[in-house]
């Protein structure tokens, strides 16, 4: 579950390992230029946490963000 803290959703994804957790970024990649919504993201091994917010609203959870939230969700769960 995405959690709202600090004007930011955040949410840490983990795999079998790391070409799982690459091939998911390759897929969010494809969403989030469609979306021309960029994240912040890290990826450690098997782990990809994310913190999603607005820059252009000043730094804060706005829709575009739970857009990009759910899309992130349909990704991981296919």
């Amino acid at each position: 579950m995405w959690q709202e803290e600090d004007n930011k959703l955040k949410k840490s994804f983990s795999f079998k390992d790391f070409r799982e957790a690459f091939a998911f970024m390759t897929e969010v990649s494809e969403v989030v230029n469609e979306m021309d919504h960029h994240p912040y993201w890290t990826n450690m091994y098997n782990k990809v946490s994310f913190e999603l917010n607005t820059h252009d609203a000043g730094d804060i959870v706005t829709e575009k963000d739970r857009k990009l939230a759910a899309a992130i969700d349909r990704i991981f769960k296919k």
